[in-house]
């Protein structure tokens, strides 16, 4: 029989025969794909949940805020301000020739430059294309819309003063880690901790969706500091004057608190702007601190005060001031001041005087009181780079050592040092340590009699007076006192230059009540004068009174009548 003769019921069989096969095909297919599917959502569901998230949830950082640093009055000294980086993942990144001309318009710069820069990064896998843009060029970047471009916030900090008061704040780097002077000292207290948080992203590395925080960004704390930004402008102005004036090298000016040591100023010239980059690291230093100078005269009222201490002399006893041989080495004064009281020595500087004092003093007792004045010791309770100064052992002075030491030679001192020991006449003979913050004082400490201290301070009033040796540091309706100071260089085989000096003057204010304490350094003046009664003088009597009269401390008299304080001391 033929294949068309086939009967309806082996037509039927067959059919049922290929529906068997085909359906038994379709439920073995379907039971593999049960299999598959309990593997993968079952058996090997952890595995395909990692890889998915590996590929689309990303845990960025979410920088923290860096703390603020003010002044007393709590005027912004550093703030960190909002930016946005640009990052780039170049295996994926790909930018078209329209929106390549578009970002390199909002980047103000040459497309083809871009271009190259792009480029060269190339084999990176992860570049930054700039950092630290303000977050209005970034909003524009985003409307771009640029796959595997990540936007990042940031932070950077900004000194709203600027070179005013750069060399005590110092700056940070790129990522806002503190580098030089303030912000490294307190590093530890003015950087947050970082947190991070879950992003879900696209595949062009979009972030699309914030999924939770993993750990919340702490950010640092303030910092309230002891200056006072509107002396500080003073002290920075007046200072970068008299350096243009005497075209000096550099200089220096200090403001104390004269009852709590507090530093209500710290200027130093040249300054640099730390706003800027790159920076001058020529200009960083913080020579106020930092640095160390023979001081020349401004450290006889200290040798003063031990010889009254010692009980060997007082105001009344007259000292020979005629020239001291001290083997080849003679000590003599420019004018022949004969037998004079210990006022006079100090108002007229006499090296001779100071010599024959100083060397009638016990050393140790000499070396251990100057060692309590802080000569020789750190006092800025560890600003980065401090100099301890060199107050040699008084075992290594020598006859000759300890008479240059008198009229500040053989010692050297850090501006800071030479405040705070002024200070402490200041302030009746107590100690106070320095403190670079706001009220954050330390326990007093006895250095020498409140008698003492203010004898040694009636003395000091006495230089600035009419036959003083610093005359042009005198203030007009105000009581002041202090101590100007010369010292030649040192060459660099160690000797003295003859043509090349530093000048001092540290001073206090009102005598009559002390407030403030004064340090003016001018390193290097050119010209007609050098000395400290000349040069520095002049700018500590600028400060004070620009100071004085802004902190509405009221006058020691009437300026317009003979100050009847200073007549009382019978000057010569």
């Amino acid at each position: 029989m033929s294949r068309g003769a086939e009967t309806k019921e082996e037509i039927s069989k067959r059919f049922i025969v290929r529906a068997f096969w085909v359906l038994g095909f379709f439920i073995l297919l379907s039971f593999l794909l049960v299999l598959r599917a309990t593997y993968l959502q079952v058996l090997n569901k952890d595995f395909l949940i990692n890889q998915g998230n590996a590929r689309q949830i990303r845990e960025p950082t979410i920088v923290a805020y860096r703390g603020m640093i003010t002044d007393r009055n709590d005027k912004p000294l550093a703030i960190s301000t909002p930016v946005d980086s640009l990052s780039i993942n170049r295996k994926n990144f790909s930018l078209s020739l329209e929106k390549l001309n578009a970002l390199s318009k909002i980047l103000d710069t040459d497309a083809g430059k871009l271009k190259k820069e792009i480029q060269a990064n190339k084999e990176k896998h992860y570049w930054y294309l700039r950092r630290h843009i303000s977050t209005k060029i970034s909003d524009r970047i985003k409307a771009l819309n640029i796959a595997n471009l990540t936007i990042t916030r940031e932070y950077k900090r900004a000194y709203p003063a600027g070179e005013v008061v750069s060399q005590l704040l110092g700056y940070t780097d790129t990522d806002e880690k503190g580098i030089e002077g303030i912000e490294l000292q307190y590093e530890s207290w003015l950087r947050g901790v970082s947190g991070q948080k879950k992003v879900l992203k696209d595949e062009k590395g979009r972030s699309i969706e914030n999924i939770g925080i993993i750990k919340t960004a702490k950010p640092g704390k303030d910092l309230k500091l002891s200056i006072d930004l509107r002396l500080q402008y003073i002290a920075n102005k007046l200072l970068k004057e008299s350096i243009s004036e005497y075209q000096a090298q550099y200089g220096t000016i200090i403001v104390l608190n004269a009852l709590t040591s507090e530093v209500l100023a710290m200027a130093n010239q040249p300054s640099f702007d730390n706003n800027e980059r790159p920076l001058n690291h020529s200009l960083v230093r913080n020579r106020a601190i930092i640095d160390m100078y023979e001081p020349g005269s401004s450290i006889k009222p200290f040798i003063i005060a031990n010889a009254i201490e010692s009980g060997q002399y007082d105001t009344s006893i007259l000292v020979d001031t005629s020239p001291v041989k001290i083997g080849k080495k003679v000590i003599r004064d420019r004018t022949d001041l004969g037998n004079v009281d210990l006022g006079t020595i100090l108002s007229r500087s006499s090296n001779a005087g100071m010599s024959r004092i100083s060397l009638t003093l016990e050393s140790d007792k000499l070396w251990e009181m100057m060692s309590d004045f802080g000569f020789g010791t750190l006092s800025s309770g560890g600003f980065p780079g401090e100099a301890r100064g060199e107050l040699h052992h008084h075992t290594q002075w020598g006859d000759i050592g300890k008479a240059s030491l008198s009229y500040g030679y053989g010692i050297s001192v850090t501006p800071l040092q030479l405040a705070q020991a002024y200070a402490i006449l200041a302030n009746d003979g107590i100690y106070k340590p320095i403190s670079l913050l706001a009220n954050q004082l330390g326990e007093g400490k006895r250095i020498l009699s409140s008698s003492t201290a203010v004898i040694v301070r009636e003395m000091l009033e006495k230089v600035v007076g009419p036959n003083g040796t610093a005359r042009k540091a005198a203030v007009e309706g105000y009581r002041v006192g202090g101590k100007s100071g010369t010292a030649k260089k040192i060459t660099g085989s160690g000797g003295y230059t003859e043509d090349r000096y530093r000048s001092f003057f540290a001073g206090i204010a009102p005598l009559d009540d002390p407030q403030l304490v004064v340090v003016v350094f001018i390193d290097e003046p050119s010209g007609e004068f050098y000395y400290g009664g000349d040069v520095a003088a002049p700018v500590f009597s600028k400060v004070i009174s620009e100071s004085l009269r802004l902190l509405a401390i009221p006058p020691s008299y009437n300026s317009s009548l003979n100050n009847p304080l200073v007549a009382d001391l019978n000057l010569e």
